[in-house]
This record gives structure tokens, C-alpha cells and sequence, in this order.
């Protein structure tokens, strides 16, 4: 039966390609990005999954007045299995904005097949897995093959801005349970040997230093914010490192890292004294580290610098999430994807890993589900000339259609 069902994945490469290419018509794009939302897209996805034959559908509209109709559709399809225990597979509708169309070899919104490869907005996160989750289910229904668990794919929105509307709400909506197999296909490598399992925590850091500003030739009747600035960007570096020193093989890079990051314009001219500097910090701490612990850092160096230099100091945190505990190594869902993708790739070492932030992965496990990330996909989201391997499409396909069947491919 294995070589049936990865047979049949392989046959319907050509409808795949298809369904992709027209997906990609439709610029599913948030409204907090300039776009209407997934209405459109959702109504073609709906047609398609009519057409592949599948009855147990449902939407679940999240309100959202800037969208097109007023909601942000979430399309649920579920597929009866020998046991009531369901895998989940969650890839989202929504894509980012085109960019600088000059940056780009084809029409974004009009995808191309070329060299192996489909291009175009979108192909590659997070079209090419939802057209393999999509697909890997119909050669299983086709073959009439009784999967080993319920299976649902979640079609969701807002990813790229969120989740708000997309798995998020769905959490609040009680759609999953603990007992859940989660797979997030919306991260992965170049040889699909990675199962994120774990993310750092996130610690965006926005300071604002206030001084006097006065003329460049009389710097004496001022307070140069600038200085103070730049004194406190290096200090916080330093301090930040020396304080959390601390490692974990699990990710890559296996420390936390503290950048300095943005810096906000101040004055237009060269001989005039700031009054205001504007700079940025991006962290990404590791799990064992608290980010109360971050902070008290930060409080001390901010209130050091305020008294040597006579500024005022605000801060804000345009991100501050405390990582979400990891799925464990051994929970069933990794355990079951990584014998699906060792079916696909004999002989691949497969590694689980942690990552500096930032999959929707997090958010179930901060409910208590452990989702595992995994892909194989070519590092391109969100560039221009964004395009998906039509061999990873495919690799994808097939290890979701034997992670469905289980035992019954034996």
C-alpha cells in the first residue's frame, strides 16, 4: 500500500501545480497590510475541495470589519480515521504584500513554472503545504485507505500578521484538544531533516532618550542625547551578554542574542546638538531565562546612564512573549512524523531543533497541545522572485499521506 499511495502523490503532481498557480490569483492579504483579506481565495479553496469530492467542511468566520464581507475565513475539512485521536495539519491562506514589483522576474500574483520551480507570492509560505496536506488526503481518499487517526486540515488566516483571526481564534473557538496531533508546516529546510520543537523567547525594546538640543558650536548649553545614546546602546550589549551567558544545543544559535537593531533619525543637519535619539534592541532569550530577568538589566543600565548623562529615558516593548514550553522530543507527534519523513527519505538524520522565535507553533503550545514545525522548503518567503520546489511540494505530499494512513501502509 506504501508504494500505491506515494504512487498516486507523484500522478497528481500536474492538478497540484494547478491549484497552486490559481491560488496565487487571488492576493489573499491582510488588511493591516493594504489587502482585503482571504474571502476570495477562501471561496476558491472552498469550489476546489467540492470538486476533490470532500462533504465534512465547515468555516469558522472570525469578524473583521476592514476585510472583504466583514470575516476572515478559517476552513476546516475533516476526515474520518480508525480512531477518534486527530492529526491536525494547519497551514494558512494568507501571504505578504508583492514589495518593489521592480524586484521581480515574473507577475507575482501570476504564478510561472519554470527549472522545477513554481513562482510567484505565496508559493512557498504557505501555499506549497496546504496543496500537499490538500492533496495528500484526496490520494488517501481516492485509494480508499481508513486513515490511522481523524484527520483535519485547518486552512487559517492572518498568519502574517498575528493569528488573531486565524489560530488564535480557533483556540478560543475550543476546536483542539490536548490529545491533538498539531504539525505547523510553516518552517523548514532545504533537506526536511528539521522538526522545530522549541522557540526563544521575544523581547523587542524601543528606548527613547531625551535631552536638550541646542547648536553644534555651543554643546555645553545642552544635553547631547545623542551620546547618551550610544553609550547606553553599547553598555546594554555588554551587560545583556555578561548576564546570560547560558546555553542550549537545542537551537541555533544555541545562546541568546541581544542586537542592537534600528535607529530612529534626529536631526537633518550635522551642527546641531539631538534632543531625542530613538534605537532599537531585538532579543531572543532563551527559555530558561526570564525576560523579568532582561528587564531588571536593562532598569539598571537605563537608570546608570540616565544620572551620568542628565537624560530622561522611556522605554516600551513593541514585542515581549515569554517562550511557550517546547513539545517534548519524544511526544507522539514528532515521534509519528519523523517515521513518515525516515519512509521518505531513507537514511536522512533527522534532528529536532529550536528556533529564535516566531512560528505558530507557539501558540499551541501555550494551550497545552505539542505542535511540531516541519517543512522542506527553500528559503525564500517574503523575498521577491518567491518560489516553491516542485520536488518539495511533492516530498511534503507524500510524507503527510503516510503519516494519515499509518499502520495501514505497513
Amino acid at each position: 500500500m506504501k508504494k500505491k499511495l506515494l504512487a498516486k502523490v507523484e500522478a497528481l503532481e500536474p492538478e497540484m501545480l494547478k491549484t497552486l498557480a490559481e491560488m496565487t490569483a487571488f492576493p489573499a492579504i491582510s488588511p493591516e497590510a493594504g489587502g482585503e483579506g482571504e474571502g476570495r481565495k477562501a471561496r476558491y479553496i472552498l469550489q476546489k475541495v467540492k470538486d476533490l469530492g470532500f462533504s465534512d467542511v465547515k468555516v469558522y468566520n472570525s469578524p473583521d470589519p476592514a476585510a472583504d464581507g466583514g470575516e476572515r475565513p478559517n476552513i476546516i475539512i475533516s476526515f474520518p480515521g480508525r480512531s477518534k485521536r486527530r492529526l491536525w495539519i494547519v497551514s494558512h491562506m494568507d501571504v505578504v504584500p508583492a514589495g518593489e514589483l521592480s524586484l521581480w522576474n515574473t507577475d507575482p500574483f501570476r504564478a510561472e513554472v519554470k527549472d522545477g520551480r513554481i513562482y510567484g507570492r505565496g508559493v512557498s509560505d504557505n501555499g506549497q503545504e496546504l496543496v500537499a496536506s490538500l492533496y495528500a488526503l484526496y490520494a488517501v481518499k481516492e485509494l480508499a485507505v481508513t486513515p490511522e487517526f481523524e484527520v483535519c486540515l485547518a486552512f487559517v488566516a492572518d498568519e502574517e500578521v498575528g493569528s488573531a483571526h486565524g489560530i488564535k481564534y480557533l483556540i478560543k473557538e475550543g476546536l483542539f484538544r490536548e490529545d491533538d496531533l498539531v504539525i505547523v508546516p510553516d518552517m523548514g529546510s532545504e533537506e526536511g531533516n528539521i522538526i522545530e520543537v522549541a522557540e526563544k523567547s521575544i523581547c523587542w525594546m524601543e528606548f527613547t532618550v531625551e535631552g536638550v538640543q541646542v547648536h553644534g558650536s555651543q554643546p555645553h548649553l545642552g544635553v547631547n542625547a545623542c551620546r547618551a545614546a550610544n553609550a547606553l546602546s553599547v553598555s546594554l550589549d555588554a551587560a545583556l551578554h555578561d548576564a546570560f551567558p547560558d546555553e542550549d544545543p537545542l537551537f541555533d544559535p544555541p545562546f541568546s542574542t541581544f542586537e542592537p537593531t534600528r535607529r530612529g533619525p534626529n536631526v537633518p543637519n550635522i551642527n546641531t546638538v539631538p534632543g531625542v535619539e530613538i534605537f532599537c534592541f531585538d532579543c531572543r532569550v532563551l527559555p530558561s531565562i526570564p525576560l523579568d530577568a532582561v528587564r531588571k538589566v536593562v532598569d539598571a543600565e537605563t537608570a546608570k546612564a540616565q544620572q551620568k548623562y542628565g537624560v530622561k529615558i522611556s522605554c516600551k516593548f513593541p514585542q515581549y512573549v515569554e517562550a511557550a514550553p517546547p513539545t517534548p522530543e519524544d511526544a507522539p507527534v514528532v515521534s509519528e512524523l519523523r517515521a513518515a519523513i525516515s519512509r521518505v527519505f531513507p537514511g536522512l538524520e533527522i534532528k529536532t531543533a529550536g528556533v529564535g522565535g516566531g512560528t505558530c507553533g507557539a501558540y499551541y503550545r501555550k494551550a497545552g497541545i505539542p505542535a511540531a514545525v516541519w517543512g522542506q522548503e527553500a528559503d525564500c518567503a517574503h523575498m521577491p522572485n518567491e518560489y516553491a520546489e516542485i520536488s518539495h511540494i511533492i516530498n511534503e505530499a507524500k510524507v503527510f499521506a503516510l503519516m494519515m494512513a499509518g499502520k495501514e501502509t505497513d
